[in-house]
């Protein structure tokens, strides 16, 4: 559980209770926890800063056949669009569409090109003699 409050009242004694700085050291404790195991996170706001912070190798969605008026998002606020590759596990059930994807990876922008959060002054344009 991710949570900017102290352990809960009535938390059984012997569960264990971590506290981090920030996203990212939650995944770092999560994975030295799980061991060998699958570190697996919820979606919301907590799943968008994760995604964000590009820590997130797959993302498993169950599709219903029911279109809602208004809601959460699925992600919650997030800073941009973070592709996914094409499915790569579609299971139909009964009533649901289980897919999985890989979050799909891609070059960082050069420090300073369009796109990149880092700019630098540019420099003087080539004088032409």
């Amino acid at each position: 559980m991710v949570s900017h409050r102290p352990r809960p009242e009535g938390w059984h004694p012997e569960a264990s209770y971590h506290f981090v700085d920030g996203v990212a050291a939650a995944i770092d404790k999560a994975h030295e926890l799980a061991g060998e195991r699958t570190v697996v996170v919820n979606a919301g706001d907590v799943g968008s800063q994760i995604l964000a912070a590009g820590l997130v190798d797959e993302v498993a969605m169950d599709v219903v056949p029911v279109v809602f008026g208004s809601g959460k998002r699925y992600f919650g606020s997030n800073d941009g669009p973070h592709p996914l590759e094409d499915p790569h596990v579609v299971v139909q059930g009964d009533g649901v569409l289980h897919l999985r994807f890989k979050v799909r990876r891609w070059p960082r922008p050069r420090r300073g090109a369009p796109g990149s959060r880092c700019r630098r002054t540019p420099s003087p344009a080539p004088v032409r003699r």
